[in-house]
């Protein structure tokens, strides 16, 4: 079994002094600390309540098996710039890239198939050949992600060296990805299929915003990868970067909140008591459970920002199937390509109608293959295979059980958990017949798994909702009303686990003051900057606390 990364909190002694403390390991906060600790040189403690660092990337083990819980597929990390220099610079190029098959995304809506192929013109002509009709519409659809696109940058500069004009990009994301797909002229069965992929941003098209639409379609242009070693492989490759810099990775470490001196963050107090104090606090708890929970005393700033953002709803939930099978009893080989299957066209009808009822159809099923996309699974775990199916959840059904602890909830709650288990297998064997008979374990996630793990108050997956309304607020931002107090993570940025890393290359900007966006553009450096690039920053940080 793979090592927990990180080192547990009975066994931490050194209490500093620490440049910069992080509360959270999710690739927010271990990004942030990283790009701290190399760009620069910063001593920086990150504190992670559960017992392994990784939030949405670590993965989980039973007997022979292992699963991811949020990382499925990273686009832009196999070519020269994006999201590959970003990778390449908090892990020290620690992370090797496994290509996903060309059709990396196999979508099912209703009766019709599509599958997602590497390339824009190969795209574009797949497109053209299902609906040869609307060549048109489906060159207008790609001109307004790029033209989105082209202006993104503005807006996450934005965040980190006002003033910038945002208003290039706020033209497509204050709008709808279903106003904007029927004002290129798509027709309904064109528009599900180019927002197939709609539980990667966590709101169908009636409700997303064009710009998270556009992000997330763009990032899968030129195809998708996974990381080789599985997903765990991004917090382990970050460890040592944040190590080698005097910092550390603390687990079991619950912070209770947020030290003030005066109106300024200081430091942490953990539960028990004890403190950590530096220059400068990172929290990749979210916007609203930092001011909530963590700071003790909301100024006015504070709790004017809390009402602005309180129109803003958290992201959906989800529920999560987690299947072990047997090479041996498989049929076939599982295939490394993703599953997308949507019972209609019609996706915020199938959403409403399951956020209203548990007992309607599934709005849509992810079907993922994590042991198909590594190829050093066979030899970690011989004989065997995993596959994982995420569905989109409201969190409502499941609040009733709230307060009752992991594994000691009641007994219709484990009724309906079970229900949901049942009903997940039987959709699975649909999509891959014989499927059952191959199958060693299987256990189901529902939102309160996620609150319990990931400590978020919804069970959301991405953070506050990617509405047009939360594209509009400037309050989404690293620097805080509360000097000092830094935000990190998808909420800064957008969501998924590229998007929480660039709000943690943001984050990291706002601290040392200089753009790191810049400086992670195009893979290079694969070993840690000169000692003389360290001083500078951490002298300034000190003098700024």
């Amino acid at each position: 079994m793979t090592r927990l990364v990180g080192t547990p909190y009975t066994q931490h002694r050194d209490e500093g002094p620490y440049d910069a403390v992080v509360i959270g390991s999710g690739i927010g906060g271990l990004g942030a600390a990283a790009a701290l600790a190399r760009a620069g040189g910063l001593r920086v403690l990150v504190l992670e309540r559960h017992h392994t660092a990784g939030g949405f990337t670590h993965v989980f083990h039973r007997p022979g098996f292992e699963w991811d819980v949020g990382l499925h597929y990273i686009g832009q990390v196999t070519g020269a710039g994006g999201a590959a220099g970003l990778f390449d610079y908090v892990t020290g190029g620690g992370v090797e890239w496994n290509a996903m098959p060309d059709a990396y995304d196999r979508v099912t809506v209703g009766a019709r198939r599509f599958d997602y192929v590497t390339g824009r013109e190969r795209l574009r002509d797949a497109l053209a050949d299902a609906f040869p009709r609307e060549r048109r519409a489906i060159d207008r659809y790609l001109t307004a992600v790029q033209r989105c696109l082209g202006a993104m940058p503005l807006y996450y500069m934005e965040k980190v060296l006002p003033p910038v004009t945002r208003a290039p990009f706020l033209r497509y994301a204050r709008r709808t990805t279903a106003d904007v797909l029927a004002g290129l002229g798509a027709s309904p069965d064109l528009q599900a299929v180019l927002t197939a992929q709609w539980g990667d941003y966590g709101l169908p098209p009636g409700r997303s915003s064009f710009g998270i639409h556009a992000i997330v379609a763009g990032h899968y242009l030129d195809g998708a990868a996974y990381p080789v070693g599985g997903a765990g492989q991004l917090a382990r490759t970050m460890l040592p970067v944040i190590e080698q810099a005097g910092g550390a990775v603390i687990v079991g470490a619950d912070v209770q909140h947020v030290v003030l001196g005066g109106r300024r963050a200081i430091g942490v107090r953990m539960a028990d008591g004890r403190e950590y104090r530096a220059p400068a606090v990172i929290s990749d708890a979210g916007l609203v459970r930092t001011f909530r929970e963590l700071v003790p005393e909301p100024t006015r700033p504070v709790a004017a920002l809390l009402d602005r953002v309180a129109a803003i709803e958290p992201s959906h939930a989800h529920l999560g199937l987690y299947v072990g099978v047997s090479t041996a009893r498989l049929a076939s080989p599982l295939p490394a390509s993703n599953l997308w299957i949507h019972p209609t066209p019609d996706f915020d009808r199938n959403w409403d109608a399951f956020a209203a009822d548990l007992e309607a159809p599934f709005p849509l099923l992810f079907v993922s293959f994590p042991s198909a996309k590594d190829p050093t699974f066979e030899a970690r775990y011989p004989g065997h295979q995993t596959i994982e199916v995420v569905v989109p959840a409201p969190y409502e059904p499941f609040a009733a059980w709230s307060r009752s602890a992991w594994k000691r909830r009641d007994g219709d709650y484990t009724a309906l958990k079970q229900r949901l288990h049942d009903r997940l297998l039987e959709a699975l064997e649909r999509q891959i017949p014989g499927i059952g008979r191959a199958i060693v374990v299987s256990e189901v996630s529902t939102p309160l798994t996620t609150r319990h793990f990931a400590n978020a108050a919804h069970g959301e997956t991405y953070g506050l909702a990617h509405t047009p309304a939360r594209f509009a607020s400037r309050d989404l931002k690293p620097v805080t009303p509360v000097p000092g107090l830094y935000l990190t993570g998808q909420d800064v940025s957008t969501c998924g686990v590229a998007g929480a890393l660039a709000g943690a290359v943001a984050c990291a900007s706002a601290v040392l003051h200089r753009n790191l966006f810049q400086t992670m553009r195009t893979r290079h450096a694969r070993t840690r900057p000169a000692a003389a690039d360290a001083g500078g920053p951490r002298d300034a940080l000190r003098r700024a606390g």
